[in-house]
């Protein structure tokens, strides 16, 4: 497939009255950047018109390109399907309710023409609830920061602009799509933040709830434990498993201690059956981070993956 310069990547679920008018403004920021660009619009499993409405669209302009997921996968797996079937070497990703103003979409491709390989969107001015979204996501987003080490004010806002070797090979699973710059972070790319215009929503119904609160925390549990033991598993599950032994070593000499000192026999204490526990526990862990080794060797060297990413100049890039 022929490469255009830039990708536009919307994911719609539900949103029959917001389609038409976004492709519009769309399409009056794009042409006159006079760049060959496309726009991936994916239907994830709308119940409503979405779909026949983005074929429509899609039949009238060949830029456009649409995906029909099977069912509602969620918009991460949305998102997922869009970079894998975009073609352009820089690629904005955005949300399909027209909250997101493609006005910004400019100044952000100008961020990324200024040697940065992430710009994020920062909806400093944001025109939702306060209790139920914008407390949420500004906890959420302090916790991403201080765990991640990658601090932006807003992990949550769909509006991002990317360099695509940075995020081509990058898979995301649950609700990791707003961890995209994290990933970029750890192959060295540099990321920046731009303030963008945030609208309150005017078609349609909101998909987002607390729930999904929770379901980022667990995320962002996944993504700490990748971040620091992707290539070295054992210092997590070894970690472990020396705690544990000590535990059972010192629970050991306790139960012994009791038995010679206080003369307490050992079927009076739960201790011995205790340091077996643990002693097993920590074996079992070491043994857990070996077989782990061996899986990330295998995944590493089966697909010749290199645990390093070079930069490449920007006349190379060009």
């Amino acid at each position: 497939m022929s490469q255009v310069e830039l990708s536009v990547l919307v994911p719609f679920f539900n949103e029959e009255d917001n389609v038409s008018a976004l492709y519009d403004e769309l399409n009056d920021v794009l042409r006159p950047l006079g760049i060959d660009h496309e726009m991936i619009f994916v239907n994830d499993g709308s119940a409503d018109r979405t779909g026949t409405i983005l074929d429509e669209i899609a039949a009238q302009d060949r830029r456009v390109v649409v995906l029909h997921l099977a069912r509602n996968f969620g918009q991460t797996a949305a998102m997922s399907a869009a970079i894998d079937a975009a073609r352009g070497a820089l690629i904005v990703g955005m949300d399909g309710d027209r909250q997101n103003d493609p006005a910004d979409i400019p100044a952000m491709l100008d961020r990324l023409n200024h040697g940065f390989d992430v710009v994020s969107g920062w909806r400093k001015d944001r025109k939702d609830r306060a209790l139920t979204r914008r407390l949420p996501s500004r906890i959420a987003n302090r916790m991403i920061s201080l765990v991640s080490g990658v601090h932006l004010h807003d992990y949550g806002c769909s509006l991002k602009a990317y360099r695509r070797e940075f995020i081509s090979e990058v898979r995301l699973y649950g609700e990791m799509h707003r961890f995209i710059p994290i990933y970029t972070s750890w192959a060295g790319g540099r990321i920046t933040e731009m303030e963008v215009n945030h609208r309150p929503r005017v078609a349609g119904k909101s998909k987002y709830g607390l729930r999904r609160v929770w379901k980022v925390l667990l995320d962002l549990l996944v993504v700490k434990f990748l971040d620091r033991y992707m290539v070295k598993p054992i210092h997590f599950f070894g970690g472990i498993g020396a705690i544990m032994l000590g535990f059972s070593v010192l629970s050991g000499l306790w139960a012994v201690g009791l038995k010679i000192f206080a003369g307490i026999s050992f079927i009076s204490t739960p201790l011995p059956l205790l340091t077996v526990m643990l002693f097993l526990v920590g074996v079992m862990m070491i043994m857990q981070g070996l077989m782990a080794e061996v899986l990330m060797r295998t995944y590493f060297e089966g697909q010749q993956k290199p645990v390093y990413r070079v930069r490449l100049a920007r006349d190379q890039r060009d």
